[in-house]
């Protein structure tokens, strides 16, 4: 989308939180993984800019990434993925 296109940007502004919430329940099941795995998609290696100033567009995704809801909705995940590494770990250190 070009920057001057106020339309659309409020569109995806107001629709990005809207899809979350309807996703929300899978996002607080399953969230970590997911998001590091949208995350690594947006970041690839030849992936479209999600934000180019110099020529005027702005991607969807940068809505999506930088918007606080879906860490939110990741956190359970994360916690608990972090937890489950730490006692791996220290149980590979007690053996």
């Amino acid at each position: 989308m070009r920057y001057e296109e106020k339309a659309k940007l409020t569109a995806a502004k107001a629709l990005v939180p809207v899809a979350m919430l309807a996703c929300s329940p899978v996002l607080l099941i399953t969230g970590a993984p997911i998001r590091r795995r949208y995350l690594r998609y947006v970041h690839r290696d030849g992936a479209p800019q999600i934000l180019d100033k110099e020529r005027g567009r702005v991607s969807v995704h940068y809505f999506v990434v930088t918007n606080s809801f879906l860490g939110w909705l990741c956190w359970p995940t994360e916690i608990l993925t972090r937890f489950v590494s730490r006692r791996g770990r220290e149980a590979n250190r007690a053996s």
